[in-house]
């Protein structure tokens, strides 16, 4: 073994080439190429299917030609760079609906199309009069078959949060036009498994003609709406099969076809003890109870589902669906909130969350939540230090691999961006304590590759990430998919280890990242460090440029 002399620096890593062009939109996990060897029984095809580590390709992930730095928020909520997202088959598909268009080098987005046929505005404003939208009871909302999100970006004038969610299917560039809008999005769809969210999480659920069979598969898709509603939480449901009776002709069904299957709708709400509130044109509404009083009381009567018997109700990364009703914290009195009272946004964002509070967190207490709050808000001003837009208008999308209590979230909340709160599957499930501060956020494993498309994220923060995974999978499958996700112009801080951080420095500095090692808050003598990238000065550039 050739061993250099100690004054000879060690051989520099090679730098990690660029993928094909062809690779500009890949999604490791969605591979439309890779989904052809599973059943598309039930979408099972359009699940997460990702590659094995010996399929994995180790290159950088290009970006389109003539792409531009991304439109700044809120202008983005309105247009975006159709070379950013260069997909013609969504616009071309949907030009007649008003709900995307091709305006010279512009993609438009007008809030029109088959669901919203008057407007998303319109429409929003109605559901508003059926909804308590206004009064910070509705904070995060799933909307399950979102399109290109206009529905969620309605609700930001609401202060709502919404998690927009879809397939990567025929329209396959749905999720990433959200995302290139500075909306929130997953891909991800209701088939085999549960949605990578806590029992209890979201205020409200929305699917507008998303042409789910929601009382089909044994009911197991409107008992995972269920589990995750929160207590009181509400679902919505506009389209077919809801006002059938106006709209059969229109939908080139039969009228007896949409009566059933509203009716086997209705049936299965009543028997999961959800109480229909109010139907209105397109729109109908469902309220979950509060507690399970007397669900459990009436429910041989109402002949619904058993309750399920499994305990880690929150557990759910390629959690198998179950067609069982997902039963609520115990409570004594018939007028209780199981779980404990969310209190209204904005006071929910600082409020000490039920699950804590209750003690069903290991080692969380009151003053842990507390302390985390105020770390977070010194980390943050130290952050802008060496990366000021953190405060401004430049980054809209930004992500946090290690969300822990929300602290990070809940520092940048007075800004105008969003964060996507991960919680990774080896550590303490905090991700209930988020839903619950009024933030959104999925489970991951970061083995894997999160499920969204290349260049939808301007910033990305890690902490302790490497740490946490460096005898479970390598460096480099890790920062590759950081580089996947980022934005061109966008910034990233990792902060860990001072060892760590060397190690992840030698693996960075082979995806050319502009980045460099700073100390933290706490000053040179703490064995905790940063590790600073921001690629907002000069593009990288890369293959179809």
């Amino acid at each position: 073994m050739l061993l250099l002399p100690p004054s000879l620096p060690p051989f520099p890593l090679p730098d990690l080439p660029f993928c094909p062009s062809n690779f500009t939109d890949y999604c490791p996990c969605q591979d439309t190429t890779r989904e052809r060897r599973f059943s598309m029984r039930s979408l099972f095809h359009r699940e997460r299917h990702c590659p094995d580590p010996d399929e994995r390709v180790r290159c950088r992930i290009p970006r389109p030609r003539g792409y531009r730095r991304t439109v700044p928020w809120p202008e983005s909520r309105n247009y975006a760079w159709f070379a950013n997202v260069p997909s013609k088959r969504l616009t071309e598909s949907k030009k007649d609906q008003n709900w995307i268009r091709l305006e010279g080098d512009r993609l438009v987005f007008p809030g029109g199309g088959t669901s919203f046929p008057y407007g998303v505005k319109s429409y929003g404003n109605e559901m508003a009069k059926l909804v308590p939208l206004k009064s910070g009871e509705v904070r995060t909302v799933l909307d399950i078959g979102c399109g290109v999100a206009s529905f969620g970006g309605h609700l930001v004038d609401y202060n709502i949060l919404t998690m927009s969610v879809a397939p990567r299917d025929v329209h396959e560039a749905q999720v990433q036009f959200a995302l290139e809008r500075g909306l929130p999005a997953m891909l991800g769809v209701l088939s085999t498994y549960r949605l990578p969210y806590p029992s209890r999480s979201f205020d409200m659920a929305h699917c507008a003609r998303c042409l789910i069979k929601w009382a089909g598969h044994e009911g197991s898709y409107l008992m995972e709406i269920d589990r995750v509603l929160r207590p009181g939480g509400y679902w919505v449901l506009s389209g077919p099969p809801i006002n059938w009776k106006n709209s059969y002709k229109g939908w080139g069904r039969t009228a007896q076809d949409l009566e059933e299957e509203q009716l086997a709708i209705e049936s299965l709400a009543k028997r999961l003890c959800w109480k229909k509130t109010v139907e209105k044109g397109p729109i109908a509404v469902w309220r979950k109870p509060t507690n399970h009083v007397h669900c459990l009381k009436k429910s041989k009567i109402l002949k619904s589902p058993p309750f399920c018997a499994r305990t880690d109700l929150d557990a759910a990364w390629y959690e198998r669906l179950e067609s069982c009703i997902t039963l609520l914290p115990n409570v004594d009195k018939i007028d209780e909130i199981a779980g404990g009272t969310l209190a209204k946004w904005p006071k929910r964002l600082t409020a000490v969350p039920p699950r804590i509070s209750s003690g069903t967190i290991s080692g969380v207490t009151s003053q842990t939540f507390n302390h985390d709050n105020q770390i977070w808000n010194h980390r943050i001003s130290h952050y802008a230090a060496y990366i000021s837009s953190i405060k401004g208008s430049r980054y809209r999308n930004i992500m946090d691999m290690n969300a822990g209590l929300g602290g990070f979230a809940a520092a940048l909340s007075k800004y105008p961006v969003w964060v996507m709160n991960v919680v990774p599957t080896a550590k303490n499930n905090t991700l209930g304590v988020i839903y619950e501060r009024g933030f959104i956020g999925t489970y991951m494993d970061w083995c894997e590759a999160f499920s969204t498309y290349p260049r939808t994220y301007d910033f990305i923060h890690a902490d302790s990430v490497f740490s946490l995974y460096m005898d479970k999978c390598d460096i480099v499958d890790i920062l590759l998919e950081m580089d996947r996700i980022l934005r061109p112009e966008g910034a990233v801080i990792i902060r860990d280890h001072v060892d760590t951080i060397g190690k992840v420095k030698k693996e960075a500095d082979r995806l050319k990242w502009q980045c460099r090692i700073v100390h933290n808050e706490k000053g040179p003598f703490d064995t905790e460090k940063l590790l600073i990238v921001d690629n907002s000065v000069v593009l990288a550039s890369s293959q179809g440029s």
